[in-house]
């Protein structure tokens, strides 16, 4: 896969401040910044046409909630998304360096990443409806869609993941072992667990139609402990809120992939319990994800 050339502008100089970010060669344009820092972004000229943007904040049950629109008025849509709504941190702005998005282009791409963001199920959608997909000409529709694609590659590295798919990009077979790693088990038949997962893009992902736990049943007794497990408590409540785990007659049966933050954590969802994912989760050929992930790596000896 060839690389991809980003280029990313700290406007005032410090991380997590008013960023601008571009891909070498495309019209699209990406801006980021936190509600603090509203009165700066609405001033940006390049925002003085149609643009697309997200409102990124967390939700009231964990995870992440996210708004999307489209407007010709930026600044008067974001005053009117300050005084109604509470719970974004962080607004990401889509636009063009050549000023050539359209009313109609911004629709498409609004109905685009709204579709995206429900099938990738990584946020909880603030939208109140789906718009329908603006007709557009075969031409500009071709456009667009390339035009998502760069932003599937761009958003991740802003730290927005809300139309990240499993796959965001062609992978060619030559890397496919670099990015996706072989699928690993997680078994206990005491508990009726049967995980599968796999590594893919730099996520550990469990996949459709493991098995797992149908609650979380771990006991700590060191503070610390006591946190973390309920950490994973209130996890497994809201994956099963939210459909990604369906329980049924005592069993747990994930429904779609889900992305976690560490094998660890995905085996104790798994198991209900804390976990070692390193050494809990084994290939075909029984190899560890630990040993899969080390692979390659020579140790010497410094002089």
């Amino acid at each position: 896969m060839s690389g991809k050339h980003i280029e990313l502008f700290l406007v005032d100089g410090t991380p997590g401040g008013l960023t601008t970010a571009e891909i070498l060669n495309w019209t699209g344009q990406v801006l980021s910044a936190p509600r603090s820092e509203m009165s700066a972004l609405v001033r940006r000229p390049e925002l003085a046409g149609t643009c697309v943007y997200l409102l990124i904040g967390p939700d009231e049950q964990g995870g992440t909630r996210c708004y999307i629109g489209e407007t010709d008025d930026f600044k008067a849509r974001l005053r009117n998304h300050d005084a109604n709504k509470e719970f974004w941190r962080k607004v990401v702005v889509v636009t063009s360096k050549d000023a050539n998005l359209t009313k109609a282009h911004g629709r498409y791409l609004e109905a685009r990443l709204i579709a995206l963001a429900i099938q990738a199920g990584r946020v909880v959608l603030d939208n109140g409806t789906t718009p329908p997909l603006q007709a557009l000409p075969e031409a500009h529709a071709s456009d667009m869609d390339y035009f998502i694609d760069q932003l599937q590659i761009v958003l991740p590295v802003l730290g927005v993941d809300a139309i990240r798919g499993r796959e965001t990009v062609a992978v060619p077979a030559a890397r496919q072992e670099e990015l996706v790693s072989p699928v690993f088990h997680l078994v206990n038949k005491k508990l009726g667990v049967d995980a599968r997962a796999q590594q893919i893009d730099g996520e550990f992902t469990m996949l459709a139609g493991s098995t797992v736990v149908a609650d979380w049943h771990g006991i700590g007794k060191a503070d610390s402990t006591i946190k973390a497990y309920e950490s994973y408590r209130a996890q497994h409540l809201k994956l099963i809120a939210d459909g990604s785990i369906v329980v049924d007659n005592g069993i747990g049966r994930v429904a779609k992939d889900i992305v976690f933050g560490s094998p660890s954590t995905a085996g104790a969802i798994a198991q209900g319990r804390s976990c070692n994912g390193r050494i809990s989760w084994i290939a075909e050929d029984g190899a560890t994800f630990g040993s899969w992930e080390s692979r390659g790596v020579e140790l010497v000896d410094l002089p």
